[in-house]
């Protein structure tokens, strides 16, 4: 029997891909619900509703916050997160169709695409992240950056093949669209935890892309792992370098 299911979403901005996302959960999904930034300049409501999914609009504040609240719009006895710019491979929709046991939650493969092809090294081989969950047994923890869930019980792998798709930037374009965003909110973060800028931390942008491109092997993964390599260097380094330019303004 298939257990009963709320896909859990928040969006903001995402009419190019909230569509096919919402296609992969076609048919596994009891219930979709659709938290909206209420900042959304284009269709992404629109588009929601029209998918017959649960919407409501909220300010955000953090990322755990935003989740907790379309959390608790869910009714259904499980919960599956997932983000607009992934999508559940036919193998994984099997998978979580018939999910059963006495876990609280479980954890899903994934897979990460960019520029044309899965990225196999580079350290994003075999990751793998808890978004299945018992809709009573889980909690979303964190803020700004890196939210997660904390669960009530057994954490278990999720039985059967398949894995969630996940294309976080469609090109070089949107990574650095999306790189300003990101990058203050982990100064932020690391500013609020007490971290403080070191002259040592240039050297991250050197160390990081060696590190992501010859010592985990992300050459392997052609142009898009090197390239790969590189973005993260960079996006390593200037969340220091806002850190300094944060706290010289305290």
């Amino acid at each position: 029997m298939k257990p009963s299911l709320s896909a859990l979403i928040i969006a903001k901005n995402e009419e190019r891909d909230l569509p096919g996302c919402l296609e992969s959960l076609k048919g596994l999904a009891d219930e979709i619900v659709v938290l909206v930034d209420d900042a959304t300049a284009d269709r992404t409501g629109e588009l929601a509703r029209a998918a017959g999914c649960k919407v409501a609009l909220r300010a955000f504040d953090n990322y755990a916050a935003q989740r907790q609240a379309a959390l608790a719009l869910c009714t259904e006895d499980w919960v599956l997160w997932i983000d607009c710019d992934e999508r559940l491979s036919a193998e994984l929709r099997s998978s979580l169709a018939k999910v059963s046991g006495d876990a609280a939650a479980y954890d899903l493969p994934f897979e990460v695409r960019f520029l044309g092809r899965v990225l196999r090294f580079g350290g994003l081989g075999g990751e793998h992240h808890v978004r299945l969950f018992r809709r009573g047994k889980a909690r979303f923890v964190g803020g700004e950056l890196h939210e997660g869930l904390a669960i009530d019980g057994l954490v278990d792998a999720l039985p059967g093949a398949g894995s969630v798709l996940h294309e976080p930037y469609k090109d070089i374009a949107d990574y650095l669209s999306k790189l300003d965003r990101y990058t203050s909110l982990g100064a932020q973060k690391k500013l609020a935890a007490g971290q403080r800028f070191r002259p040592w931390h240039h050297l991250l942008l050197p160390w990081e892309f060696l590190s992501g491109a010859l010592l985990k092997l992300g050459f392997l993964d052609g142009f898009p792992g090197v390239v790969w390599a590189g973005l993260g260097a960079f996006y390593t380094w200037l969340k220091y370098v806002k850190l300094k330019e944060l706290q010289e303004r305290k």
